[in-house]
């Protein structure tokens, strides 16, 4: 009797993510995509929780604990060790510079890579009270957010989605500020008071970009995630990421930076701004999409030049 034909993966694919809902909806979601894309069930596909120091490390800004790559260091490990096939994260998380032997070898489609305002007394940044306080672990939504509003206090306020809005509640702090790609993920966009536009609040390079790590000699693995890459969002991530490698950009560097395709055009904008907002060098680029990492890049080294080597100093 006849097998049925089709493609197999042989032993289950191991994929490994963060144990955060979002992480898990987003491991979810490349599963899915991948079983779809070959014809299989998406219990071929094992998923791998893996808890990183960035998920442990509560008490502290990730600046000062050692950066983004905090939150790939563990993922990245397993994938070296084989102990997992493929690595799935949120882009903006990962570092410019990846271990030896490792590749971000596919994209999903982005999602809306803008940031959302929330709070349970104001109605915008704008609004919110004299000295009001706004809690965040990032530093570029510090810098924007004393850019737009130097009267603001920033606190800290480290969690995932949940655990921040629920800390809101509690009032730790007046509002927030969190990407609306993951409440989108998550079902929660309810809990936005107001979307911010990328021209007054620029995103994180990768803001709403699932990336897919593998080993750089696995050819089968990077054959079967070929299917579900999206070449736009690969083309804007490369920009985005080419700027924030010149930039040596990390958690200690508040850059922002936003790269969108249609038609096989690129437009590009990249910014860096003072911790206490207090300063900002902006630059935009645009051109073919086959020129998306040189457009980058160039940008970065224009905004290296303008701020000089002092800019950062008081990091």
């Amino acid at each position: 009797m006849a097998q049925p034909s089709g493609p197999t993966l042989g032993p289950t694919l191991k994929l490994g993510t963060r144990g955060s809902p979002l992480a898990l909806t987003q491991a979810r979601m490349v599963r899915q995509a991948l079983a779809e894309a070959h014809g299989l069930p998406p219990e071929a596909i094992e998923i791998v929780t893996i808890r990183t120091s960035g998920d442990r490390i509560q008490d502290r800004l990730l600046a000062d604990a050692g950066g983004k790559g905090l939150f790939t260091k563990e993922i990245e490990e397993a994938l070296i060790a084989r102990d997992i096939d493929l690595a799935v994260h949120s882009s903006k998380d990962m570092p410019t510079v990846l271990p030896d032997g490792l590749v971000l070898t596919a994209f999903m489609q982005r999602e809306d890579p803008r940031d959302v305002f929330i709070s349970r007394t104001a109605k915008s940044i704008a609004d919110l009270p004299h000295g009001a306080t706004v809690g965040t672990a990032s530093l570029r939504r510090q810098a924007m957010v004393k850019r737009a509003r130097p009267d603001l206090a920033v606190v800290p306020l480290r969690g995932n989605v949940e655990t921040r809005l629920r800390r809101l509640d509690e009032g730790v702090a007046d509002a927030t500020l969190l990407a609306l790609a993951g409440l989108k993920r998550l079902g929660l966009t309810d809990a936005a008071t107001a979307v911010l536009s990328t021209d007054d609040f620029l995103p994180a390079v990768g803001q709403g970009a699932i990336t897919i790590e593998t080993r750089t000699d696995d050819a089968k693995t990077r054959d079967l995630l070929a299917a579900i890459n999206h070449p736009d969002t690969a083309s804007a991530l490369a920009c985005e990421r080419a700027f924030l490698a010149v930039l040596d950009g990390s958690c200690r560097t508040p850059i922002a930076g936003h790269a969108t395709v249609l038609h096989r055009k690129i437009r590009f904008r990249g910014m860096i701004v003072k911790p206490d907002g207090s300063a900002s060098f902006e630059t935009a680029r645009q051109g073919d999409v086959r020129d998306a990492e040189r457009l980058g890049a160039d940008a970065g080294a224009e905004l290296k030049r303008h701020a000089g080597p002092d800019f950062f100093a008081s990091l």
